[in-house]
């Protein structure tokens, strides 16, 4: 009974607080239209210079190109939060603020896409099965680890520890409000969310009237998902269910 009166609890605060956040920083929407721009626009250039043996240097750059924009993502998200306020200071601030962490990650999660790849060159078809299990348990265990990068002042490989660990802890909490989200955004947009680094970047967008209303309001329930989900891991990352009923009681 306590633990569903801690979920009600919890989750009556996070939204009251998301509802504040969003009023007050609504042009976070809008991040994803700019993001598109900057991203096709930059591709486009590195694309058309680095060809052929040079190739490999566009890759390294894209990376980079999409970790600064991640990083500022996350760095509004880290100012509305904490302060419940984006300026253009934190946009311009933010591509460089958490680089080398999302800029980490990506590095770990090439070497693992690519020792799984020398797992299932040895496995064949069973490989199929191993790359499900994978890709489940990444979502399950990491699915904290944005929120971990920039709430905690923690290195990339101490964050993914961190993230597994808040996962074991909170698991009911976290996940249960998620999967409502997921649910609401695939319903909107016809994408399931397995990576919430890309899929800012990600969503389907073109000028047609109703492809644009899908689209804002897909980046709506997004970004008010990425704010629920700030909210909602500063207060389990900074208590524990005992401590919220005691204090609950006053």
């Amino acid at each position: 009974m306590d633990i569903i009166k801690d979920f009600l609890m919890i989750n009556n605060q996070t939204f009251k607080k998301t509802i504040s956040s969003l009023k007050s920083n609504w042009m976070i929407i809008f991040t994803g239209i700019v993001y598109i721009i900057l991203n096709t626009a930059i591709f486009t250039v590195v694309l058309s210079i680095f060809r052929g043996v040079l190739s490999i240097f566009a890759g390294i750059i894209l990376a980079i190109v999409s970790a600064g924009l991640i990083s500022n993502y996350l760095y509004l998200l880290y100012n509305i939060i904490n302060y419940n306020r984006m300026t253009f200071q934190d946009f311009k601030d933010g591509f460089k603020y958490f680089l080398r962490k999302v800029y980490t990650i990506f590095f770990f999660a090439w070497i693992g896409s690519y020792l799984l790849s020398l797992i299932q060159g040895m496995l064949g078809f069973n490989a199929y099965i191993l790359n499900i299990i994978i890709m489940v348990s990444i979502l399950f265990l990491l699915n904290s680890l944005p929120e971990t990068l920039y709430l905690k002042v923690l290195d990339p490989m101490d964050s993914i520890v961190y993230s597994i660990d808040f996962m074991k802890e909170n698991w009911l909490n976290w996940l249960l409000p998620n999967a409502i989200f997921y649910v609401a955004l695939y319903y909107l947009t016809g994408n399931i969310v397995t990576d919430l680094f890309t899929t800012h970047l990600s969503f389907g967008f073109n000028f047609g009237t109703s492809s644009i209303i899908k689209y804002l309001l897909g980046q709506g329930v997004f970004s008010f998902m990425m704010i629920y989900r700030g909210h909602l891991f500063k207060l389990l990352s900074t208590s524990t269910r005992r401590k919220r009923m005691f204090m609950n009681k006053f």
